[in-house]
């Protein structure tokens, strides 16, 4: 290819209109070929249907349940908390400004993983024991909110 060989893409597909005469290529029938369920207006089979077999999904069996409150908590872990500076009050905010946390969600739980080398004071809503344990043996605190 050459630089004069360069052509603008093909910006549009022009749409194909069905029903407009034999020449057209999709006349006559409108490519949905002679009679049945599928040729009618408003015809076809609702989602899942196999022609009167027994769907997948009511062969399959079912098991457990879906809790609808159920509450998704933000996660960090005590080796991400080390970028902050001695003696720093750590709030479910000031994590969302420094990009540790992406979305709040529920909320913020502090998960032990890790560890923590600075005296800190976190404010959550949940902590796991271990890390409630970490942060207090580093001479930190713990807040839940």
């Amino acid at each position: 290819m050459k630089l004069h060989e360069l052509k603008p893409a093909q910006a549009r597909k022009e749409r194909n209109r069905v029903g407009r005469g034999m020449s057209s290529g999709n006349g006559k029938t409108a490519g949905r070929g002679h009679g049945g369920q599928n040729s009618r207006s408003g015809g076809g089979v609702r989602l899942g249907f196999e022609g009167g077999q027994m769907p997948l999904f009511q062969r399959l069996p079912k098991r457990g349940f879906t809790n609808i409150h159920r509450k998704e908590f933000a996660v960090i872990n005590l080796s991400a908390l080390n970028k902050f500076e001695e003696g720093t009050e750590v709030t479910p905010e000031l994590l969302l400004e420094t990009g540790l946390v992406s979305k709040l969600k529920a909320g913020i739980k502090v998960l032990g993983n890790g560890s923590i080398e600075k005296k800190l004071t976190v404010k959550a809503h949940k902590f796991s024991a271990s890390a409630k344990e970490a942060i207090e043996a580093a001479g930190g605190q713990t807040e839940v909110i």
